[in-house]
């Protein structure tokens, strides 16, 4: 089956799939969930064997898959996610107002790419495919090469849930064809109404390209590139030095460094403090045992991009065993934009700064980031707050005292932020809010309330929160 092919089919199942009740899809993602629970043995074996991760991590991903799947499920029921909003016509009034109501629909058939670092919860099934479904669009998934036998039994799952829910066929559809034109194919297609994808800087400024240069364009949804500086403030490292940098080291080494939160840049004042954290840090990294990344590609793309740091002459290598620690002073990583590039790996660069000017500017040069964290007392906190101001400024998520490797699926949280952590930061690939990627608004104007969808209808048979002439009601 060709692209032409796989698009049309999603555009018909789209017609009916898109009608479906609220209802109706909580109970299918909670079947998809179900299908891969009876399948879990046989999914983390194989995916062990395509990606080398270990057992505990993929059956805790799994876990976080089918639960944010069950999560949008309980939007879903939940309702308030349409933003449903209503004000009522006035005759009265000169000139006389009319009756308008307004709501979230689906915007059609949506495009997923899966990514390789999450084979379960960024992947097949992933938040990008969860949310979309839960929104009314049916997805097309072009399966990430690295893991391709995971993918298809995620796939077999999702497939047998379409069934058991008696859903149109062609709900869901697994592209497996490899090459780049194949997913230019998929984004140009007219019928392609959206983009999900989690991966590189490279993949997603061509994927954002594609849609842009469509007769109509469209919106491509991209988490990309992010080295979430944390900033190490003086308070913090003169309190205890060696204990933040050991959760430093297990923050940079966890999972190979293989996460798009791992902190790839650390920013403090050079001095005795610092001085002993870098030697801690070193130490516990030395005790880092190393494992497999996840495919060759990354591995190689994380060699080149380590050595081509650890070549500059203004760098100092710290550690280069089982990862990469190196240091740079403010002035020269401010003289290199090269160092304000994503290392995909367990690698990380403190730029050693002499004043709180040089943190200002070493955290102003750079871009739009997923996370920025503050390790800080509160007096720091209150002396530095220009820093905090900034951290609010460039990323989605910021972090006081916490590492920020680790996203919790819930209504809180963000996962974007600005440009290139994500290619729109209105938005999250992670929580509830991401079902918002794939809907837009519609009024509807002067309706006969048995037309309107029950989600504007005056009884509100649903019984969800909306807003009635600018008040918030359930009745």
């Amino acid at each position: 089956m060709n692209i032409h092919q796989v698009l049309q089919l999603s555009g018909e199942a789209f017609a009916a799939y898109g009608k479906t009740s609220a209802a109706q899809r909580a109970i299918f993602l909670e079947t998809i969930a179900a299908a891969l629970e009876t399948r879990r043995e046989a999914l983390t074996a194989i995916t062990h064997e395509e990606t080398n991760l270990p057992a505990a991590r993929l059956n805790g991903e799994l876990t976080r898959t089918t639960g944010q799947l069950k999560m949008f499920a309980n939007l879903l029921r939940e309702g308030s996610w349409v933003t449903a909003a209503i004000d009522t016509a006035d005759a009265q009034r000169t000139p006389p107002k009319p009756d308008t109501r307004k709501m979230a629909v689906p915007l059609g058939p949506v495009v997923v790419f899966g990514a390789s670092n999450f084979p379960y919860a960024f992947s097949t099934a992933g938040g990008d495919t969860a949310s979309a479904l839960a929104a009314g669009c049916t997805v097309v998934i072009r399966a990430h090469y690295a893991h391709p036998r995971t993918s298809a039994l995620v796939f077999e799952a999702m497939q047998e849930a379409v069934k058991i829910c008696g859903l149109p066929p062609y709900t869901i559809q697994h592209v497996t064809a490899p090459g780049n034109e194949t997913g230019k194919e998929l984004v140009t297609h007219p019928l392609t109404a959206a983009v999900g994808f989690t991966g590189s800087l490279s993949g997603g400024k061509a994927l954002m390209q594609y849609a842009a240069e469509r007769p109509i364009p469209v919106p491509v949804f991209a988490e990309m590139s992010s080295i979430n500086p944390v900033l190490l403030l003086p308070g913090k490292l003169k309190e205890n030095a060696a204990a933040l940098a050991s959760k430093m080291a297990a923050s940079i080494t966890l999972g190979m460094g293989q996460f798009c939160t791992n902190p790839g840049l650390m920013i403090g004042m050079a001095g005795a403090e610092l001085d002993a954290f870098l030697e801690q840090l070193k130490t516990d990294i030395a005790q880092f045992s190393p494992q497999p990344m996840l495919h060759e590609g990354i591995r190689q793309h994380y060699e080149t991009c380590a050595t081509a740091i650890a070549t500059k002459q203004q760098v100092r290598i710290v550690a280069d065993q089982t990862a990469m620690i190196a240091t740079i002073s403010a002035q020269h990583f401010l003289d290199d934009p090269h160092f304000r590039e994503e290392v995909f790996g367990p690698f990380s660069l403190l730029v050693q700064c002499n004043n709180k000017s040089e943190m200002q500017q070493v955290l102003n040069s750079v871009q739009g980031q997923l996370t920025a964290t503050l390790m800080a007392t509160d007096e720091d906190l209150l002396e530095h707050a220009d820093l905090l101001e900034s951290c609010v400024r460039i990323a989605g998520r910021v972090i006081i005292n916490e590492v920020p490797t680790g996203v919790e699926v819930c209504a809180s949280m963000v996962h974007g932020g600005p440009f290139p952590a994500a290619s729109d930061p209105r938005f999250t690939s992670v929580g509830t809010s991401a079902i918002q990627r794939w809907v837009r608004p519609v009024c509807f104007q002067n309706f006969p309330d048995h037309l309107l969808p029950e989600a504007l209808q005056n009884a509100n048979p649903l019984r969800i929160w909306r807003t009635v002439n600018n008040e918030w009601t359930n009745t």
